[in-house]
């Protein structure tokens, strides 16, 4: 097995609601997140994937709706309070049916990305330089 990584990045702010630490307050992340696509030895070809094309879709599935925006939980009150203002005054959202969590995140760009390319194995989404998570069917 083959495997190839690209990652991205993006900015953007959330709330882990009933969190008790710090986390429960409104702050932001330069979140990175790195997707790797595998093949078996066998494949016809020397490339697993073009890190063009694989960048390009990343860009596009996740970066672009999360880029510079709000990420809330829409099952949340307090949070789709907030949403509404940022949206009632032009800023950018990006809602979501559960918690922003690192964790929940990388599943949510596995599951989008899977849509897209062939033979995804994980995402991993950093929240910061050393805190990460990882999700791999």
């Amino acid at each position: 097995m083959t495997t190839v990584v690209k990652s991205v990045r993006f900015d953007a702010a959330h709330i882990l609601t009933n969190h008790k630490g710090l986390c429960k307050n409104l702050h932001g992340h330069t979140y990175r997140v790195d997707v790797a696509v595998s093949r078996p030895d066998t494949m016809d070809g020397d490339m697993v994937m073009d890190f063009k094309e694989l960048k390009r879709i990343a860009v596009e599935t996740v970066c672009d709706r999360f880029d510079h925006a709000f990420i809330y939980n829409t099952s949340s009150p307090g949070e789709m309070e907030i949403a509404a203002v940022v949206e009632k005054n032009g800023m950018k959202t990006a809602p979501i049916p559960f918690r922003s969590t690192a964790e929940n995140l990388a599943r949510l760009f596995f599951d989008e990305l899977e849509k897209k390319i062939s033979g995804v194995s994980s995402v991993r989404v950093w929240e910061t330089a050393d805190s990460s998570a990882e999700y791999r069917r």
